[in-house]
């Protein structure tokens, strides 16, 4: 009481404040303090006095506060108890966060020790997959360094001899008299023609062809699947050798090839792909014509190349392996003109595949006696097989070579291809 804010507020003591309710004491108008808010607007939504009736919401919905309270009131509480659901399900739903929260930390923990021992036992597999690469080149080291000693002491014991034979056989023809060359002239080139008769290479017998293949898969190691391969074999293109049916020939707008062979330097096939294999096909007359071929790798060593030439003539055709032209390129390649597709039948004779018709005739030039104009088994001209009666080609897979034998003949010749 003694501060100004509040010295005009009314001051109760705690304990008669027990029983003290403000729901009892009547609520004033904020507009008309003198009115009690007895009245409840349903338009505005908010408690009026009389004056407010009578003044702002003239003409508005209204009723006593004791009647709508029942109204507003069920709907409260209806929103109560879906809000009281909705907490509930909160809840629920926080507890099962809070769960989960938990699992996924399990579970990580579980995870990172899997991961932990799986990679333990991966880096103990790539490190004895790696021991198990290093003593298999060193394996290969040393069988061909031994392969080069064995080769270098042979050359050396045979240049050995050679260089005894060579000195001793000079000192005879320089110190000797004749006598002793007609002597020994015999031992002597029986001696050098036997040591310019021995066979020996003149590369080393080996080579330094060693390759490492990181992505070529290894097999397992203590149950994991490693990668990672040594290469003894090296493509060697002077060896590489090509092969098919069209290596040399091909027909215009016709899809054929040939097969590449990728071998080492001793001849032996590779037997993995993954060369770098290059073709070119270029008109030999129209420097503009080219063939863009296609490169399939096998896997095995082997590569198809197809092609399709669009223009006749010849071409230059060049194979290309690690840079360098393989055996027999660069090499020549003929392209016929379209093949020309039989419009005939492939029969054995004009009296079968007519029908008996006398005027059927047949491009072999062949006749029978009786009227009939085709030919027949056995009989003149007949080509004694199977032939086209459109050119008389006695090959079914072969390719048209012309018309009928006669002009007069057309009618006679369709029909006979009808049937």
């Amino acid at each position: 009481r003694r501060q100004k804010k509040t010295a005009s507020h009314a001051v109760t003591e705690l304990e008669n404040t027990k029983d003290y309710s403000q729901a009892g004491r009547p609520l004033f108008c904020p507009s008309h303090p003198t009115e009690e808010l007895r009245l409840f607007c349903e338009q505005c939504d908010q408690p009026v006095c009389r004056n407010c009736v009578v003044d702002r919401h003239r003409q508005h919905p209204y009723d006593f506060t004791g009647n709508a309270i029942h109204r507003h009131g069920d709907a409260l509480r209806e929103l109560l108890q879906r809000t009281q659901q909705h907490m509930v399900t909160l809840e629920g739903v926080l507890s099962q966060i809070d769960d989960m929260g938990s699992a996924i930390r399990s579970r990580a923990d579980a995870v990172a020790t899997e991961i932990c021992l799986f990679a333990t036992g991966y880096v103990k597999a790539i490190e004895e997959h790696r021991d198990r690469l290093l003593k298999q080149l060193e394996d290969l080291k040393v069988q061909k360094e031994n392969l080069l000693l064995l080769q270098k002491a042979q050359l050396q014991q045979l240049l050995l001899d050679m260089r005894t034979g060579m000195e001793f056989t000079e000192r005879l023809l320089t110190s000797g008299s004749d006598l002793e060359i007609l002597i020994t002239k015999g031992v002597v080139g029986n001696r050098l023609a036997k040591l310019n008769s021995v066979a020996y290479n003149t590369q080393p017998s080996v080579d330094d062809g060693i390759q490492f293949c990181p992505q070529e898969r290894a097999g397992q190691c203590c149950g994991y699947e490693v990668f990672g391969v040594i290469l003894n074999k090296v493509v060697d293109p002077a060896r590489c050798t090509l092969h098919g049916e069209g290596l040399h020939s091909a027909c215009q707008n016709k899809l054929t090839g040939f097969t590449l062979l990728c071998n080492d330097a001793t001849g032996e096939q590779i037997g993995r792909g993954g060369e770098v294999v290059k073709v070119t096909i270029t008109h030999k007359d129209k420097r503009d014509c080219t063939v863009m071929p296609t490169v399939c790798d096998n896997g095995d060593g082997t590569y198809y190349i197809s092609y399709s030439p669009e223009e006749p003539g010849l071409y230059a055709v060049c194979v290309y392996v690690k840079g360098q032209h393989v055996q027999g390129s660069p090499f020549t390649l003929m392209v016929k003109n379209k093949f020309r597709e039989h419009q005939g039948v492939f029969h054995c004779c004009t009296f079968c595949s007519s029908g008996g018709q006398k005027t059927a005739r047949c491009a072999c030039g062949g006749t029978m006696p009786g009227g009939y104009q085709g030919c027949g088994h056995g009989h003149k001209g007949h080509p004694g097989c199977h032939h086209w009666s459109c050119c008389g080609q006695v090959k079914e897979s072969s390719e048209c070579l012309g018309g009928p034998a006669s002009n007069n003949s057309q009618r006679s010749f369709l029909r006979t291809v009808t049937l």
